[in-house]
């Protein structure tokens, strides 16, 4: 009878940890996501890639705004880099992450916004190499703090 008691005690305890466990609220939600491209500009050409930045760049992220792809997007200066930091930040917001189908359906709309396939795109990506290197991209994911 004190093994019955013992156990059905145990067993109590743990259904009231759980049950306070279960009920207990998290305290943040999942929110958006950002691309953060890292870009090192070449000696030189800060005014040209801004430039770029101003006109071409500025002018797709619009136009995938205006669609609903994105939800915004900065440029972002690190102001002291140091050795091997980037110079710029480019952030391009998402609400939620595409899938495949919707990814070829979007880059079909925006090879014709563009009036270019993706290999001429990939050829106008590969001719800002004499602005700026690619230092990688990261894909984060906003956390809303309650």
């Amino acid at each position: 009878m004190k093994k019955l008691m013992g156990t059905g005690l145990a067993l109590a305890m743990m259904l009231g940890v759980s049950t306070s466990a279960a009920a207990q609220e998290s305290s943040y939600t999942p929110g958006g996501y950002s691309d953060v491209s890292a870009i090192d500009v070449l000696d030189g050409q800060m005014d040209s890639y801004m430039d770029y930045l101003a006109g071409s760049w500025k002018r797709q992220q619009e136009w995938a705004k205006s669609k609903g792809y994105i939800t915004g997007y900065s440029v972002l200066m690190n102001a002291y880099p140091r050795g091997s930091e980037p110079d710029l930040f480019l952030v391009v917001n998402y609400a939620k992450v595409y899938t495949p189908a919707e990814e070829i359906q979007q880059q079909k709309e925006f090879e014709a916004f563009m009036k270019a396939d993706s290999r001429q795109l990939g050829a106008q990506y590969a001719d800002r190499g004499k602005m700026r290197k690619s230092m990688g991209v990261q894909l984060l994911r906003e956390i809303k703090l309650k």
